[in-house]
């Protein structure tokens, strides 16, 4: 439950705000603390933060997220029913930089939420504050266990490691008949920190012996020493958590190696950049994913077009977790009626079956997200669906 002071603080701001209309007779300014809805026919307006990895090694995980949050509110407020104005904030893929970027969005008190940060090691320092100040936080591509126990205020609409991980991992072991794994991870970094837990404990659960544990730092060009120690161990697959511009370069260096047995890869995997920075390398690649961009789905279809023809390349999954993230924000603005942070934080938690491009979304009691998700694989050169 929400503690009684944030409450209490909610309740007196709202009076504070009432009889500074009173007084002031007619400012119709909307800010994230009021009841009010804009003036034009009734349509609610909402500010939302938001923090994206937009430079650095992994920008591409950050614009694929933003030009998804703009593809959304571009056909959001296009429908009429609530009006989105987004606040972006670049975070550069730093911890302390996401929360200057926190502390910035939320010195603005006429924000209703925030979107963001882009990496679970971001997150873990941004949502902590962003609970206390009261302001819900959604992540988009935040998979690594213990995101959403934050707090009462904390969401995510991106599906865990701890779901995607051990399907995939089900799936390379039926095909290949696998019964031992190789396994390496970046020890710096809470999404492949937590990507390798996940791992591990598939691995042991399933009774498939682990021949090592290799492990590598943010930024390492060379893998040959841990790539070495796994071929020596004669592995039948090799369970990587990496993010897609290290994990590119760890199947480049170890099909050179003349390693050539599948990786099955976290969601640091699931970008088009895996495939363009490692070639035919990135071959034989398994990941469980929400998305499947070559889908046939209708929803799926229109979407990669929109997207296509907004920004000249076709959509990963997090551009299109993020536009879902945007229309379940606009939905629970709507039900709530109003963009008062309270009355937003309750309706977003009581989201149930909504349907986006992705599928049916809820948020079970702790703010994660219950959906189903789809296992590909990389074949030449391109993501296809596990069969």
């Amino acid at each position: 439950m929400r503690g009684f002071n944030k409450k209490l603080f909610s309740i007196l701001s709202i009076i504070m705000l009432l009889l500074l209309a009173a007084c002031g007779g007619g400012n119709t300014t909307t800010n994230s603390n009021s009841n009010s809805e804009s003036s034009e026919g009734g349509v609610i307006s909402a500010k939302f933060g938001v923090i994206s990895y937009l430079t650095g090694a992994g920008a591409a995980y950050g614009e694929a997220i933003t030009n998804g949050l703009k593809l959304a509110q571009k056909d959001i407020n296009a429908l009429g029913e609530v009006n989105i104005e987004l606040v972006i904030e670049d975070s550069a893929g730093k911890a302390d930089q996401a929360l200057n970027a926190a502390q910035k969005i939320m010195s603005d008190d006429s924000i209703t939420a925030i979107i963001g940060p882009t990496l679970s090691t971001e997150f873990f320092a941004v949502a902590p504050e962003v609970d206390l100040n009261g302001i819900p936080i959604m992540g988009t591509s935040t998979t690594v266990d213990g995101i959403p126990e934050i707090g009462d205020y904390v969401f995510r609409n991106a599906v865990p490691e701890s779901l995607a991980i051990p399907s995939a991992i089900q799936k390379a072991v039926e095909r290949t008949g696998a019964k031992k794994v190789a396994m390496i991870y970046g020890n710096d970094d809470a999404l492949t920190k937590g990507g390798f837990e996940v791992m591990e404990r598939t691995a042991k659960e399933m009774g498939l012996e682990i021949t090592t544990i290799e492990t590598y730092q943010e930024g390492q060009s060379d893998y040959n020493a841990q790539l070495t120690k796994i071929k020596n161990t004669n592995p039948d697959l090799i369970l990587a958590s990496a993010l897609y511009n290290e994990g590119a370069v760890i199947m480049d260096q170890a099909r050179k190696m003349g390693i050539d047995i599948p990786f099955v890869g976290g969601n640091g995997f699931n970008s088009p950049q895996a495939i363009a920075i490692a070639g035919d390398a990135a071959n034989g690649l398994i990941v469980a994913t929400p998305y499947f961009g070559e889908s046939q789905d209708p929803k799926i279809v229109e979407f990669n077009e929109k997207y296509e023809k907004e920004y000249g390349k076709k959509p990963d999954q997090f551009a299109a977790q993020a536009y879902d993230a945007l229309f379940i924000y606009a939905d629970a603005l709507k039900r709530a009626g109003s963009n008062d942070r309270e009355a937003f934080r309750e309706s977003l938690a009581a989201t149930k079956d909504l349907e986006g491009i992705l599928g049916k979304f809820s948020f079970d009691e702790v703010g994660d997200v219950i959906m189903d998700v789809t296992v590909l694989e990389i074949k030449d050169g391109k993501f296809i669906e596990f069969e």
